[in-house]
């Protein structure tokens, strides 16, 4: 199951980004802002099967570390996603599938 809905931004090669562009199911990390913690993050693109640098997609986002991220996420949050220490692009979340997920108000 998806964990949520993210517009993700993907960098061109000249500004840190991937040299070869990315296919549906690719498993970058993700961190946000307010942890210093990584999960694993799949990404499954909506409407296209490859996402080239500098290119925009939509994607349900499928992570690792649900329990750690249980009540913490919320819908219009940024986070970075990255191979290795190399941030390659960032995201948005639009829609919150999991309800585990969602800060409690």
């Amino acid at each position: 199951m998806s964990d949520f809905i993210a517009l993700l931004q993907y960098r061109t090669t000249d500004k840190g980004g991937r040299n070869t562009p990315a296919f549906s199911k690719y498993r970058p990390q993700i961190k946000f802002d307010f942890d210093e913690m990584q999960t694993s993050g799949e990404q499954t693109f909506i409407d296209k099967d490859i996402v080239y640098p500098g290119e925009e997609v939509k994607a349900t986002i499928r992570i690792a570390a649900v329990l750690y991220f249980k009540g913490r996420l919320a819908k219009d949050m940024l986070f970075e996603f990255r191979e290795g220490p190399r941030v390659i692009g960032t995201g948005k979340i639009l829609e919150i599938l999991n309800d585990t997920l969602k800060i409690d108000h």
